[in-house]
């Protein structure tokens, strides 16, 4: 099995530059070695997804900006094959967004998503990701960006354990 990245992106608003917490979990041979949630402040102050996911601008105002983040992040995404989103083409626009943001590279890898992954392996409909948490039995505190990692990287061990060629379903575009 590879290493990857699985990661998911809350944002304040509709900008996609507009990251305030990012999850992410890295995982090598098929186990999970590292879990990380960050709190990220975001570009703008107003804050229209407080409903979503609870964050508001307090709770943000006093934290790192992505690009102070970034090395830290960098270090995460470091010597992954792949990274895997729920709906990652969502999740690969916030993290393009961001980089671009702050005139940073993004990271290299592919993106690979848990929901074409979820419905080659189990043939799931619908696929949103409470869906498949419940088809899978994986716990999930949805849009806690930690919580949607988490079940991410669970989706797409299982689906590998399934046989589900990864690498056949990378390419969300950049």
């Amino acid at each position: 099995m590879t290493t990857f990245v699985a990661l998911d992106f809350e944002t304040a608003d509709r900008y996609r530059d507009s990251a305030c917490s990012i999850g992410l979990v890295r995982v090598e041979q098929g186990q999970v070695v590292d879990k990380a949630h960050y709190l990220i402040q975001p570009p703008r102050r107003q804050f229209e997804f407080t409903y979503i996911h609870g964050i508001t601008w307090d709770q943000v105002a006093n934290q790192p900006t992505f690009a102070e983040l970034w090395p830290q992040l960098a270090a995460t995404f470091a010597g992954a094959d792949f990274l895997a989103a729920h709906n990652a083409s969502f999740d690969r626009s916030v993290l393009n967004a961001c980089c671009r943001a702050y005139n940073l590279a993004p990271p290299l890898p592919e993106f690979v998503c848990t929901v074409k992954l979820a419905r080659q392996a189990w043939n799931i409909r619908p696929t949103k990701l409470p869906n498949v948490c419940d088809y899978l039995d994986i716990p999930l505190n949805h849009h806690d960006a930690l919580s949607d990692a988490e079940a991410c990287a669970k989706i797409a061990i299982l689906a590998l354990r399934h046989s589900v060629n990864a690498s056949a379903l990378a390419g969300v575009p950049r």
